[in-house]
């Protein structure tokens, strides 16, 4: 870039985005002179779906501004809880957020999961077809201008993952009411019409089960719920909603 030179000051939150020397406070950036502030805040590392209020000499501004000489940029972070209007909330995850999307459904989340790569461009037409919010570790996924809405997972930790999710946007939580194998829902089954699915020893333990409508999957409190009631018994504790079945 070769233009009028503004000066950029980004949110503590957004610092682990762009190079190190722009970490410590203002910096000044070259512009080119025709490009869009968007342009620009994303040319230094900083998905827009990351980006919240974005300031011009203490003005709000749209992504579409473009920047002029001696021109002071402020880079806010994401408001949160973060409303996305238009559509129901409602989540796709790519192929590395794989627990976090099964621990979306344990809360009752609808968490679409693709479990293969199946490319970034597929992925961003899916999040628009279905209108849900892509959330990935992938900066050039989420900078795809095809994805309905997008956000970037700040943790490579599950347990910070969900956090970080049910804080930003606030789903409302509906635990044991998910399939955490295919998002589908799940309802009260009978024990007989389920027992050809037992093996003996479940069939002779447990009473109380749950199947999901549109996999079949058998759900009991089976070994693995201690550690699974914990994760629903914190997650609602600090984030609202319902542990009863």
């Amino acid at each position: 870039m070769n233009g009028p030179e503004i000066h950029l000051e980004v949110a503590p939150e957004l610092r682990l985005f762009v190079a190190h020397e722009r970490r410590r406070g203002r910096t000044a950036v070259v512009t080119d002179g025709s490009s869009t502030l968007g342009h620009v805040v994303e040319s230094l590392g900083i998905p827009l779906t990351e980006a919240g209020q974005i300031l011009v000499d203490g003005r709000p501004v749209p992504v579409s501004h473009i920047p002029g000489a001696g021109e002071l940029v402020e880079v806010r972070a994401v408001e949160r809880p973060q409303h996305i209007p238009g559509a129901p909330l409602r989540f796709l995850l790519d192929v590395h957020l794989g627990t976090l999307a099964r621990r979306l459904r344990l809360l009752g989340v609808d968490a679409a999961y693709e479990s293969e790569d199946i490319g970034d461009p597929a992925l961003a037409a899916l999040s628009a077809r279905e209108r849900r919010v892509m959330l990935s570790r992938d900066r050039g996924l989420l900078r795809r201008r095809e994805l309905w809405a997008g956000a970037y997972v700040y943790s490579d930790r599950p347990d910070e993952q969900l956090r970080d999710v049910l804080e930003r946007f606030a789903p409302p939580l509906a635990p044991w009411t998910r399939c955490t194998a295919c998002n589908g829902e799940l309802s009260g089954a009978d024990k007989d019409a389920v027992r050809e699915r037992l093996e003996q020893g479940t069939e002779k333990t447990y009473d109380v089960f749950a199947q999901c409508v549109a996999c079949e999957r058998v759900y009991w409190r089976g070994a693995h719920h201690a550690r699974l009631e914990a994760i629903v018994t914190d997650a609602v504790r600090e984030f609202g909603g319902a542990t009863t079945r």
